[in-house]
């Protein structure tokens, strides 16, 4: 049985960003790197991000300017150990919290964003076949691959050597689903929703080990998804949850204005619908059509250059790991 090999590699989400060969173009942060506006769209980003970070920590903050988030992306490599080749596996974000009265930089939480190639396969071309062929739900197994390698990862070596806490992932909840207020509200996530049953995405990250909770914080409109494998309110400090609020508040801002930049907050019962025309656009473009083309392409990639060499290697070792 060979053994897999990870390496972290990472780089700064900046102004001056430009994505590497390797990484989706469709993820959130390559998405906004192209195009003649590349640079000003980038700079929008981060000062959006900044406001709402500031907006959220407003103590000792009376000019709401104390605070800034800095970005990098650590991009997940993964080999079969007697293969020179790697595949860039998983793409997440890591957060730096940079308190300008202080002069500290305190590390955020790493995850916040989750791009992976063996997901688009997963989705645009596993899914996409199952259900072209009259299937209903998922094929058996959905998840089952990803989910372990996702788990081998952080529990690895050089994962836990780097980061200290387990990662959260925050996206957008599922328009599959309606979502209830509950009476719990959390001073930085802010009103806690609960929804029946589990989403596919949710059942997705459930193999990678995260559980899902939806939180709307204070001054958003929309509750979010958050994925965490330990105690999403007790493991983090306010001002980490607050940096991953701030960052994928802005994203979800750019790529799903219907429901995250809508002109009225969700009530006690919520349906989100990227149907709903009472919204405010940002003024950063992003082409959802294309996403989705590229979503397959990617996805055809994976099947050509990792699942094919490699899957009787995958499901042996995944088989293995599941025990």
């Amino acid at each position: 049985m060979r053994d897999f090999v990870f390496t972290l590699d990472t780089v700064r989400f900046d102004d001056s960003y430009v994505p590497a060969d390797g990484t989706r173009l469709t993820t959130n942060f390559a998405n906004l790197a192209r195009g003649a506006q590349r640079q000003q769209n980038l700079r929008n980003v981060m000062r959006m991000i900044d406001n709402r970070f500031n907006t959220l920590a407003h103590w000792d903050n009376p000019e709401s300017d104390r605070y800034s988030v800095a970005l990098d992306i650590v991009t997940v490599n993964m080999a079969v150990a007697d293969e020179a080749e790697s595949f860039p596996l998983i793409e997440v974000l890591q957060t730096t919290i940079i308190d300008h009265k202080t002069g500290q930089q305190r590390a955020g939480i790493v995850g916040n964003n989750f791009s992976s190639y063996v997901r688009d396969y997963d989705f645009s071309v596993l899914l996409r076949a199952h259900l072209a062929g009259g299937a209903s739900g998922a094929p058996a197994g959905f998840g089952d691959l990803h989910g372990n390698l996702f788990k081998s990862l952080v529990a690895s070596d050089v994962f836990t050597a780097r980061f200290a806490a387990p990662p959260v992932i925050c996206i957008s909840v599922s328009e599959s689903k309606a979502y209830q207020r509950t009476a719990n509200t959390h001073p930085v996530l802010g009103a806690e929703y609960s929804t029946e049953g589990w989403s596919l995405t949710d059942q997705y990250f459930q193999k990678m080990g995260l559980q899902a909770r939806y939180f709307m914080p204070p001054g958003s409109v929309a509750p979010f998804a958050f994925y965490c494998a330990g105690d999403l309110l007790n493991d983090y400090t306010p001002l980490q949850l607050i940096g991953t609020i701030a960052t994928m508040e802005t994203f979800q801002k750019i790529y799903r204005p219907e429901i995250y930049n809508a002109n009225s907050a969700a009530g006690q019962h919520f349906k989100p619908s990227l149907k709903n025309e009472d919204y405010a656009p940002t003024r950063i473009f992003y082409d959802r059509e294309e996403r989705t083309r590229l979503g397959i392409a990617q996805g055809q990639f994976t099947q050509q250059h990792f699942i094919a060499p490699y899957g009787a290697v995958l499901d042996q070792w995944s088989a293995q790991y599941a025990r």
